[in-house]
């Protein structure tokens, strides 16, 4: 979820705003595990792994937006902009991360085992690989915010360096060491400090295109944006699919080498069409945004328990844990909105 630069009369990109609300729609998809025990081939559910794989744009293109919108701002003064940006942030990052610690996952295993029962097994779990957990958070869709952190962090040490002309291909260069360290690991054998989803290594690279976008007028025409998106798209679900000879799971990858393509064709889409999407509904939940992002797993979680105490399955277990999802996380974040909590959950 991308978050925009401080600016107390920005002007909204429509199309922009839609775009990110689409992709919160993807991500809450991809983690509800839709169509992972039916539609199978082969005893594969390649229905759930096409589904899972086709989200993946959704993070990419928050990046990309979040680097278009702050991209002012950084160039006018770097540090200053990087700590009011950083700030709530890690502020939410912080407070969910706390939430999610102390938030029982399995309510069937809280009666049988107690409640420290159930949360140690998660505890030790973190505990094992503490560098990685650091990055990512106490829940494992939290790694997004300190990913952007780090990503604006490489882009203000350089600008502040004056070494602009290097942002770009040092942002290429995490990014290709990201992908040869993550998906293709097992063929490269590469090392790395932690999960390279985590971090600045594909981050940096989508906030770089979008911040040059912005600086530069980039554009494409729609037809060539579309283009581009459905050359990376193809080219994202070839190697995917060509890693499973690799024994690398269709549906574990987060970036591919095709994936910026894909992304960066869908963020151009936008760019060309900037009044798509115009309407109240989309500025209501777009406006939400990193409240939704940060609680909607937790809401996940709680339906997937409401779901296995129904013992509900299969089709029917899919169409009650996404749109429900969906309605809950928004009506949460609302409420929140109308307490004095909205300091400490919300930006």
């Amino acid at each position: 979820m991308s978050v925009s630069s401080p600016s107390p009369a920005r002007q909204k990109i429509a199309s922009l705003e839609f775009g990110r609300v689409i992709a919160i729609l993807a991500i809450i998809g991809l983690h509800c595990q839709m169509a992972l025990t039916y539609w199978q081939v082969d005893d594969v559910p390649w229905v759930g792994y096409v589904l899972n794989q086709a989200s993946r744009f959704a993070v990419p293109l928050f990046f990309l937006i979040a680097g278009y919108l702050i991209q002012p701002k950084l160039t006018q003064s770097p540090w200053q902009t990087l700590t009011a940006y950083s700030k709530p942030l890690l502020k939410a990052w912080l407070v969910w991360s706390v939430i999610c610690l102390a938030t029982p996952f399995n309510i069937h295993n809280v009666m049988e085992h107690g409640y420290l029962g159930e949360r140690e097994g998660y505890w030790g779990y973190l505990m094992s690989n503490p560098i990685n957990s650091l990055m990512e958070g106490g829940l494992v869709h939290l790694w997004f915010l300190p990913a952007l952190i780090c990503a604006v962090l490489v882009i203000t040490i350089l600008l502040d360096m004056k070494l602009n002309k290097y942002v770009l291909p040092i942002a290429i260069g995490l990014y290709l060491y990201g992908v040869l360290a993550g998906s293709y690991v097992n063929i490269t054998e590469f090392p790395s400090p932690f999960f390279t989803r985590n971090g600045p290594f594909f981050s940096t690279l989508m906030v770089v295109i979008g911040f040059n976008a912005r600086k530069n007028n980039w554009s494409l025409s729609s037809r060539q944006a579309i283009l581009m998106a459905l050359i990376g798209m193809a080219i994202h679900f070839a190697e995917a699919y060509a890693l499973t000879y690799v024994e690398s799971p269709f549906n574990m990858h987060d970036f591919l080498f095709g994936t910026a393509l894909w992304g960066t064709g869908i963020f151009m889409w936008l760019l060309a069409n900037p009044n798509f999407g115009q309407s109240a509904w989309v500025s209501s939940i777009s406006s939400r945004m990193l409240g939704i992002y940060v609680s909607h797993l937790l809401v996940v979680i709680l339906m997937f328990n409401v779901a296995g105490a129904l013992e509900i399955q299969g089709v029917a277990k899919d169409l009650l844990v996404y749109p429900a999802t969906i309605i809950i996380s928004f009506l949460l974040i609302v409420g929140i909105e109308k307490t004095p909590a909205k300091k400490w959950l919300l930006r």
